[in-house]
Order: structure tokens, then C-alpha cells, then sequence
């Protein structure tokens, strides 16, 4: 029975790493905001869903919004740092992320947070949604947002959306099948995985973990074969001896019967379950392999079960049926370059009655950044895609690319905006903006939007794409990057200056993604350097250059590491360009964090020997 009808500017529905950030950025631009969740804990794939290692996203450069200050938060609160796996350079409890989104959410008077509600109905007035019903409560508001895991919103409002495949001859993707097959039919979309948080109990003896139903062996035999059995737990190592056990070879991806989780609740609710147990069973596995010293961690997830997540980590959910598409060319390297076009050469659709006609903006339409590989989850099948890596730093990072706002909203629905994985992106594609940072981009931009749409009176289509970014780029509590430039860190003077340059001059941007600044400005010596250098170690040795961006390091002091040898990888931009010009079999003293699962050296500040 419907008690209480409230009303909100803004209302975010779902309470993911996009939901929570788009309910954050409206109710900081000053709209009355409600955010409703299903889960306890906000930030969905960086907590509740417990993939506390976030990929992506991690260079100095793309630092930025409300993703550079959750690893700021981060730095500050987690007690031995985030150096600690070697899958990500971010690793933390996600007890402690979560604290902080609910910090940044208490702090706001005008954010009414709702958890431990899921949306019943979706309220329409002719071509535009109007509010949303829950079990004791109705909520309307002049935007409405989905920010949930799957896109229910979609699909309770009728709002066009894909789920599964595309094939090549829809926008000639190069690495999208040519006719439906197996494969297609088998994994509609990509697998979910249902994390685990397994602990090192050292010399005590961990409690038994049981097998679950339908467990088979068979299916994890040789899953850290060819990593070994420390190397495979570091891949997630968490601080405080846990690891997050997230792993896709013969490991816990789990997809049978995924398109389960669209056709009614009941269904849902068997995948979840079946998915759980896989993972139940992947820990029973390991602890059976690897001995009881391994067990499942404590006190972690507020649920009786406190080792497994709050819900599986969805890589894939239904998407929208935008404005514009982001398809597999759009995330790939320009010819002979390391950057993807920020052009949006996409044909827009018809407008709804009282609408404007919408064309491309000549600026560009970008409202968030992302530098993934494409990577695409099948249990036991080897999916192959244009490649979209390159080396940098030291090691491999992904080609940096834009999400275009137009790809936020729908085709034919007004008072409605998507901040998930949820955007209209291709099926291809989804494999590089899913992940965690850029939704938080995504989520920050929609939330901005929709707040700029109360203060104008306009529907998101008319909302002026450049009011938008200059909005963002100009945030007072979390500036957010719109160009991506590897060398243009977000605490240098002129930072903004080159992000606008760039949005009115599109045509400039550099292939090599390198801003070219006038020549005799160094890198500033800021607080925030002062503050990385002071967190860091003095070490000395050797310096061997085994190939173009790979190098190694030889400890000669302090004496606790003399003689181990390190790979030697970097974050910022000013440090990179010092190792690409250090002479070979040369003294160096380096300042920087070591990684012992990486077995490498994060360089902050580099002098010579």
C-alpha cells in the first residue's frame, strides 16, 4: 500500500559506483536530491559488490573528479596504503570505501539517502517519466536517473534498450562476430562474478569452508597454473592479510544461464544464488589446495555471510537505446597514434515533440574519460578483440577515450538520464566502459547534468552539452577531466586552459596524446608532489633499460633489499618522460613505494645517482 509521495529535483534510483556519484554531484550543484538503494553500503562495484581493486583510470593525468578524490580518501584512510595487489595500484577494504561515500552523502542536507528499497513501477506522463514507485513510497521528480546494477529502470519504464550481441553489419565493429553463433547464444552478455574475500589465518588453523551444491572439482583444476599459488592470491591482495578472489581463468566468473537475471525475479534470484555458491565452491577449492591457513575473512560485508559481497559484480547490464551509440571504433587508437578520436561522428535521432533538433556540437560531446583495455569475461572461452593497449610508464595501460553525453540519454524518452553501465554502448565496447572509474565519470556527469537541467527548466537533450563541460571542468569540490592528455596532470596552473583549448579546437588534439606546452615550463613543485615524496622511500641502485618503456632496477641501498631487482613503473607524466631519457647501466636514486606482489617500484621523484 502507497503511504507517503515524496518530491525531489532530482531522484537517483540505484545506488552503484554511478548512482552514488551522480546523487553526490546534483546535490553539490545545489539540487534537492533523493538517491534510493537496495543495499546497505553505496558505491556498488568499488564496495558492495566488493571489487576493491579497481582497474583503469590509474594514471596521474586521469586522477580526476570524483574518482581522484576517492583515491585521495582513500591515501588518507587506509592504514599501510593501496600498494598492496598487482592486478590495480588501488587496493583497499571496501569497509572503508564505503564509509567514505557515506561520509560524502551525510555531509549534503539536501541528498535524502533510501537503502533497502528496489523500484516497483515507473510513472509516465506522455513522452516523459515523472516519478518512481517503491514498496511503501512514491518519489516524483523533474529528473529521474538509473543507476542500478542491471538497468531495471529500462526496463520498467519500457525505454528502449539491447541486451547481448551485435554483429558486425549493425556498425561495423571490427571485433564483432559476423552471423550469431554458440557463443552468442551461450553468453549473452558478459559474466558476473560473485567476489569472496578469503584471509590469511598464518599459523591458527581458518574455519572449514563447505562445499556448496553442484560442486565439481574439475571445474577450477589449473586455475593459477602458470602463476603459482602466491602470485595467483596476490592478483587481489587487500591490506590486513585478505585477498579478493575475483579471478576469470577456471576461477568464479560465473555465466550460466545469465539472460536469467532479465526475465522475472525469481529467475534473478536463482542466478544469484547458483553464482554465490560457484564462488563458495572456488574458495572451498582453494582452501583445499592451498591448505587451512586459508579461510574465509570476517566481519567484512554487514550480512550473515560477511566474506561474500552484498551482490555479484555485474559487468554488463541492459543498455540504452541513446542518442548516440558508443561503438568498438569509437574506444580504438587513431592510426599511428596513442588516443582515441574525441570527434562524436555519430547521426542523432529525431527529437520528441517541443525538443530542439540536437547536432554534433563542433567542441565534441565528451563528458568523461577512460583509458581500459578491452577485456570481455567467458568462462572457458578466449574471446579475441582489437587490441587497444599500449606501454607507458613502464608497463601496459589502455588507449585513453571518451563517453559523449548524447550516449546518457534516450532516444525517446524526456526527464530521464542512465549513469551506469547502462549508458548506450555497444556490446563490444561495453568491455572498456565498464569499469569502475569511468562510471564514477559517467555518474558525476549525469548528476551535473540533471541538476543544471532544474536550474535552466530544459530537458537533458536541450541541456548545451559545452554549459555542461565547462560545469565539470570547473567544479569547485571535484574538477572533472573532459580531453584526456597523458601529460597534463590536474594540479598544474594551466590544466584547464588546455582542456577548454582543446574542446574549442578539436581538430588540435595531439595523436601521441601529449598537451605541447610552451617551451621552459617545468612541471610545478606542488603540495600535492611534496605530499606523494613524503609517503614514499629513498632507494639507490642501478638503472637497466631492457626495451623502450620497460626498465629494471637493482637495489644497492638500503641494505634490507641489496641486490633484488625491481621493475620499475610510474603514474605521472613528468617522471615518465625522466626514465624514457635516463642512461642505461646508470646510478640512480629513486624515491617511491615498493609493490612485493608486483614485484615492482612506483616511482614518485627521480634524481641522479
Amino acid at each position: 500500500m502507497l503511504n507517503q509521495t515524496y518530491t525531489a529535483d532530482v531522484l537517483v534510483v540505484g545506488g552503484g559506483t554511478g548512482g552514488t556519484a551522480a546523487a553526490i554531484q546534483a546535490a553539490r550543484r545545489g539540487a534537492k536530491t533523493i538517491l534510493v538503494s537496495e543495499f546497505p553500503w553505496l558505491g556498488g562495484m568499488l564496495t558492495s559488490a566488493g571489487v576493491s581493486v579497481p582497474d583503469g583510470n590509474e594514471l596521474e593525468a586521469f586522477q580526476t573528479g570524483l574518482w581522484g578524490a576517492f583515491l585521495q580518501e582513500l591515501r588518507h584512510r587506509q592504514p599501510g596504503g593501496l600498494d598492496n595487489s598487482w592486478v590495480s595500484f588501488f587496493s583497499y577494504d571496501p569497509r572503508i570505501g564505503a564509509e567514505i561515500f557515506a561520509d560524502w552523502v551525510q555531509e549534503l542536507p539536501n541528498l535524502h539517502w533510501i537503502s533497502g528499497q528496489v523500484p516497483i513501477e515507473v510513472f509516465r506522463q506522455d513522452d516523459s517519466i515523472t516519478g518512481v514507485r517503491f514498496a511503501d513510497f512514491a518519489i516524483t521528480a523533474k529528473i529521474i536517473l538509473d543507476g542500478t546494477e542491471l538497468g531495471d529502470l529500462l526496463a520498467l519504464a519500457e525505454i528502449p534498450y539491447r541486451w547481448g550481441w551485435e554483429l558486425q553489419s549493425e556498425w561495423g565493429e571490427p571485433s564483432a562476430p559476423v552471423t550469431f553463433n554458440s557463443l552468442t547464444q551461450k553468453y549473452p552478455v558478459q559474466a558476473p562474478t560473485y567476489v569472496v574475500i578469503m584471509q590469511d589465518f598464518g599459523e591458527a588453523i581458518a574455519p572449514e569452508i563447505p562445499a556448496a551444491p553442484n560442486y565439481h572439482p574439475s571445474q577450477f583444476t589449473g586455475a593459477w597454473d602458470g602463476y603459482g599459488a602466491e602470485t595467483f592470491l596476490n592478483y587481489g591482495r587487500l591490506p590486513g592479510g585478505r585477498f579478493m578472489i575475483n579471478w576469470p581463468i577456471c576461477g568464479n566468473d560465473y555465466g550460466q544461464g545469465v539472460g536469467r537475471l532479465i526475465e522475472s525475479d525469481v529467475s534473478r534470484g536463482e542466478f544469484i544464488q547458483e553464482s554465490r555458491w560457484h564462488s563458495q565452491n572456488f574458495a572451498h577449492f582453494i582452501q583445499n589446495q592451498l591448505g587451512r591457513r586459508y579461510g574465509l575473512a570476517e566481519k567484512i560485508f554487514p550480512h550473515t555471510s560477511t566474506a561474500f559481497a552484498l551482490h555479484p559484480y555485474y559487468r554488463e547490464s541492459r543498455r540504452l537505446v541513446g542518442l548516440t551509440t558508443v561503438r568498438e571504433q569509437d574506444i580504438l587508437p587513431i592510426a599511428r597514434g596513442r588516443v582515441a578520436s574525441i570527434f562524436n561522428d555519430a547521426s542523432f535521432c529525431v527529437p520528441l515533440r517541443g525538443s530542439k533538433l540536437r547536432k554534433a556540437s563542433p567542441t565534441g560531446e565528451a563528458i568523461a574519460v577512460s583509458n581500459y583495455a578491452n577485456d570481455h569475461h567467458y568462462p572457458g572461452v578466449q574471446f579475441p578483440l582489437q587490441p587497444k593497449s599500449i606501454r607507458w610508464g613502464g608497463r601496459w595501460t589502455g588507449t585513453p577515450f571518451t563517453i559523449p553525453y548524447s550516449s546518457l540519454i534516450p532516444a525517446t524518452t524526456n526527464g530521464f538520464l542512465v549513469c551506469e553501465k547502462n549508458i548506450s554502448v555497444s556490446h563490444i565496447a561495453n568491455g572498456a566502459t565498464r569499469l569502475q572509474p569511468v562510471v564514477m565519470g559517467i555518474g558525476q556527469a549525469a548528476g551535473m547534468a540533471a541538476a543544471m537541467c532544474v536550474e535552466l527548466n530544459c530537458q537533458p537533450r536541450d541541456l548545451p552539452v559545452r554549459t555542461l563541460q565547462t560545469a565539470l571542468l570547473e567544479d569547485n569540490r571535484s574538477k572533472a577531466l573532459i580531453i584526456p592528455l597523458f601529460n597534463l596532470p590536474p594540479n598544474r596552473s594551466d590544466w584547464q586552459h588546455w582542456q577548454l583549448y582543446y574542446l574549442d579546437n578539436p581538430q588540435a588534439y595531439p595523436v601521441s596524446g601529449d598537451c605541447p606546452f610552451p617551451s621552459g615550463n617545468e612541471y610545478p613543485d606542488s603540495a600535492f608532489d611534496k605530499a606523494l615524496i613524503r609517503e614514499s622511500n629513498c632507494f639507490k641502485g642501478i638503472f637497466y633499460r631492457l626495451s623502450q618503456q620497460e626498465y629494471r632496477f637493482t637495489v644497492t641501498a638500503p641494505a634490507a633489499y641489496q641486490g633484488q631487482n625491481w621493475q620499475l613503473v610510474t603514474l605521472r607524466s613528468h617522471i615518465d618522460e625522466q626514465l624514457r631519457a635516463y642512461p642505461h647501466e646508470q646510478l640512480v636514486t629513486l624515491w617511491g613505494r615498493h609493490n612485493h606482489s608486483g614485484n615492482w617500484l612506483l616511482v614518485e621523484h627521480l634524481n641522479g645517482g
